[in-house]
């Protein structure tokens, strides 16, 4: 047996007792469950992930049940990872596995189980090419130029699916949507019954400690048992919706003055899982933390604080801005500054570029959009989320920043981009960009909370695992409910690798629960 000493994590050193999802509730009375609903699998949670995992439970023969706490479907990304896919290959990319592996580890801390990032590495291109082939010929595919640099390189494994416009097969036009419709087809096609506005609340064992149920409270008010004859699957999602279960395991997350609507993500299957004696991931747990609040749009010019101060190298991604305007005074959002070169300056820097925040999503493709990227810009002013002036002295003032500070932070980092040598935050020459020409452009831009990533640690089975490192019987876990996989920052080294991971763990969770 495994030294309980060695696998003992949070559930036993807990950082601060005493929060109310530690305390299970007490069990449903029997009186009170209007009727017990069977399937050799029933999965909690009806986003991609259990979707996914149904879908593909179907696929192997598995009767299955879907219970979901939301009223109608929510997806609320649009990008899917996968390495290697065969897109991938008819466009001339391939992604070095192990090199990959690699900077995940490096992203997370190296606190990641590395058998379970090697199911997503080699398994995500399986799950993919098996929802293109649900979808037979319905779809376009394309693969999502990610940001290049020396700071940080996004590997370009993230796809987009759309509809082609004769398939009258789906409703929904493209990403998250769409491929949730074409696994939830997929299940109910199977054979798969789906029941949403249907939360779970708890799970249930059996005397020899197996999980065999959970109780859940339905539309009309009343308890219900789903029993999985063969495993219960905890889909919920994260918890980037229940403060203190962000308090406990991702304090940051708490900072950010804008969070996106995550529709209940209140960590539900980390705390049954947590009443049912799983060992949840060790603090802090990786925060998706996107710029995307007021304008989503940074790219390369001169970032300042809401002190008018340059504060650090432009030259990054996503992720890694977000983290650096909350270390800034107030911390909610930051400028960036360009001038009416700007179109000029993007355009002769396209193939230099890429990513989210580098451009706009709306602009993004093999060629330089010149119209789309103006428009973007003009939106953002538009909407309150930027500023325009003819002078320098009149955009700080409509900034709100001290004038004198922020016309020598100008007058500083023009000097550098005329020396090609930027000796106070290292970004590369090719990206300095002098501020000279009127008119002056300010756009607004800050973090935003979208997931945190952590839960019930798995086995390579994703069984769940409990304190002593064994598997809880019957219980498994996939999507942003399982652990182990993420840890300090989210690796946005492939974009959409969440939806990947969906796919893959499905493939994975299937083949264990039907022994193939």
């Amino acid at each position: 047996m495994a030294n309980k000493l060695e696998m003992k994590f949070y559930s036993s050193r807990s950082p601060k007792r005493g929060y109310s999802w530690e305390t299970s509730p007490p069990p449903v009375p029997e009186e009170k469950i209007a009727e017990t609903l069977e399937a050799d699998v029933v999965v909690i949670g009806g986003g991609i992930s259990g979707l996914a995992a149904g879908a593909r439970c179907t696929a192997k023969g598995l009767g299955a049940i879907i219970i979901d706490k939301n009223a109608h479907l929510v997806a609320l990304a649009g990008q899917i990872a996968a390495v290697n896919t065969s897109v991938m290959a008819s466009k001339g990319i391939h992604i070095d596995k192990k090199q990959l592996a690699a900077d995940w580890l490096k992203v997370s801390g190296s606190r990641v189980q590395e058998e379970l990032l090697w199911i997503f590495i080699n398994r995500s291109a399986e799950g993919f090419e098996w929802l293109l082939e649900i979808a037979g010929d319905c779809l376009e595919v394309g693969v999502y130029v990610g940001y290049k640099g020396p700071m940080f390189n996004e590997y370009p494994g993230t796809h987009h699916i759309f509809k082609k416009k004769d398939c009258d097969k789906y409703v929904n036009f493209g990403g998250g949507m769409l491929a949730c419709e074409i696994l939830e087809k997929e299940f109910l096609k199977n054979g798969g019954r789906l029941f949403r506005s249907t939360a779970a609340e708890q799970l249930e064992k059996d005397g020899d400690g197996r999980v065999i149920a959970c109780i859940a409270k339905c539309a009309d008010g009343k308890y219900r048992r789903y029993r999985g004859n063969k495993a219960v699957i905890l889909a919920t999602g994260d918890c980037s919706d229940d403060r203190e279960m962000l308090e406990a395991f991702c304090p940051i997350g708490l900072r950010p003055a804008k969070v996106f609507p995550r529709r209940g993500n209140t960590g539900d299957g980390q705390k049954m899982a947590y009443w049912a004696g799983a060992v949840l991931d060790n603090p802090e747990w990786a925060p998706t933390l996107h710029a995307l609040a007021y304008s989503g749009f940074q790219g390369f010019f001169l970032h300042v604080n809401r002190l008018g101060l340059r504060f650090m190298n432009e030259d990054t991604w996503m992720q890694a801005k977000s983290v650096r305007c909350l270390m800034q005074p107030g911390g909610d959002y930051a400028f960036s500054v360009f001038d009416g070169k700007y179109l000029d300056e993007i355009g002769e820097r396209w193939e230099l570029i890429g990513g989210q925040g580098m451009a706009p999503l709306s602009t993004v493709g093999d060629k330089y959009n010149r119209e789309a990227m103006e428009k973007e810009v003009e939106r953002n002013l538009s909407a309150g989320n930027g500023f325009k002036a003819e002078s320098l002295e009149e955009l700080a003032a409509l900034m709100d920043v001290p004038v004198d500070g922020f016309i020598r932070t100008v007058a500083r980092y023009n000097e550098l981009a005329a020396r090609g040598d930027d000796t106070d935050f290292g970004k590369r020459a090719v990206l300095l960009t002098s501020i000279v020409k009127p008119p002056f452009y300010a756009l607004k831009w800050g973090p935003a909370l979208l997931d945190v990533f952590g839960g019930a640690l798995t086995d390579a089975r994703l069984n769940v695992l409990n304190a002593d490192g064994e598997p809880i019987p019957g219980l498994y876990a996939v999507g942003n409910a399982a652990g182990g996989m993420y840890a300090v920052d989210y690796p946005l080294l492939l974009n959409g690798n969440s939806y990947g991971r969906a796919l893959a763990y499905a493939m994975q969770v299937a083949d264990s629960i039907s022994g193939s």
